[in-house]
């Protein structure tokens, strides 16, 4: 019996962090982690720079850097002139990366976990969201047996429960809207719908929402203003043999 959660019969899907990845399959999944995953991953592809995702920030991660001799992003606030973080500010500040790996407990962690189940995985952010669904949509029409799904990653509260990070909706909702296809989910229907309500007050919204706010008072407000750079990137992101790699 096939699961009510998976949006079956839609060619377009939409769900949450972790747990709706595995909920709901697609041929391509997009995964949005607005601040600020895959906005970095984005501002990294601008460049050139491959990104290795990984989850955890630890001696596994120094490990997993060097086998692949890539650079190994450093705690946001811990990042010293020179270094790279989460913060999409330090890779537009770095120099001489060509391969990076770039922990993140939402984004990075939903790209390890859907690197192996076969679907083809993009890095998607309100700076991509149109280029990205120009891709998408392009291999849909060639293929009318492939579905996509967007995954909003989501935050965390301290207890450990999923955070729904209106940022992240948005996100998914933008490249969601923009995709030419028909067949969406009552769930897809509801992310474009609410990016639409929302498009015209981008980023003043963005720098309001709870996620501004929070990296605001931590000190980065200019993330959230590379963030709300929508449409400003031509990149599409593809995971392929573990790194998020400009597609051609």
């Amino acid at each position: 019996m096939t699961s009510p959660y998976a949006q079956d019969g839609f060619r377009v899907g939409f769900d949450w962090a972790t747990t709706g990845a595995a909920a709901v399959p697609g041929s391509i999944t997009a995964v949005v982690d607005v601040l600020s995953f895959t906005t970095t991953v984005t501002v990294a592809a601008d460049l050139g720079i491959d990104v290795y995702p990984y989850r955890w920030r630890d001696e596994s991660a120094v490990a997993y850097a060097k086998q692949y001799d890539a650079v190994l992003a450093v705690g946001r606030s811990e990042a010293g002139p020179g270094e790279v973080s989460l913060s999409p500010v330090t890779i537009r500040q770095a120099q001489g990366i060509e391969r990076l790996v770039l922990p993140s407990p939402n984004g990075s962690t939903i790209c390890q976990q859907l690197s192996d189940t076969g679907s083809t995985v993009i890095a998607v952010s309100l700076r991509n969201r149109a280029a990205a669904a120009e891709w998408v949509s392009k291999r849909l029409a060639e293929d009318p047996q492939l579905t996509v799904v967007a995954i909003a990653a989501g935050e965390r509260w301290k207890v450990g429960a999923l955070r729904p990070a209106v940022e992240d909706l948005w996100g998914a909702g933008g490249f969601l809207a923009a995709l030419d296809v028909d067949g969406f989910s009552p769930e897809a229907r509801a992310a474009a719908a609410a990016y639409q309500d929302a498009e015209n007050e981008l980023p003043e919204l963005l720098h309001e929402c709870a996620g501004g706010r929070e990296l605001t008072q931590y000190g980065f407000p200019q993330d959230v203003a590379i963030a709300a750079e929508v449409d400003s990137s031509r990149s599409v992101p593809v995971l392929r043999d573990g790194k998020l790699s400009a597609s051609n």
